[in-house]
């Protein structure tokens, strides 16, 4: 089988219609096993005059599951981009003593998203 560059992809696409691109990434989806899906942000975070003295990257932790396990790993999965098994794990990891790591040098601004999604599911997330 003849190997299709990326320009002809891209051809291809300015070809097709949004119904066609809709269908093809549904396709892709389900071939693989993986979601197009965006994870929505909370409101915009008001623009700093100066830059910020922290760090500009952060490590960020589970710190605690709470009571909505499943809701946890869910946000953890839909947060990081992982597959359901492997946010699992991450959660299953997660023990007051040792947090577990969910994701490493992520931009402060990603990592509060996140940090808000799983709050939300009812985790405690940490950064370091």
């Amino acid at each position: 089988m003849a190997k299709v560059t990326n320009e002809e992809i891209i051809a291809t696409l300015k070809e097709m219609t949004i119904l066609e691109i809709n269908d093809l990434v549904k396709a892709i989806e389900e071939e693989f096993g993986v979601t197009a899906a965006v994870v929505a942000a909370g409101p915009a975070a008001p623009v700093e005059e100066a830059p910020a003295a922290g760090p500009s990257e952060v490590d960020v932790y589970l710190k605690e599951v709470g009571q909505t396990k499943i809701a946890v790993i869910k946000a953890v999965k839909e947060a990081t981009g992982l597959s359901l098994m492997e946010a699992k794990q991450i959660v299953d990891k997660c023990t007051p003593e040792e947090p577990a790591l969910i994701k490493e040098k992520v931009k402060v601004e990603d990592a509060d998203a996140l940090k808000q999604a799983v709050v939300e599911a009812g985790g405690v997330v940490e950064f370091k």
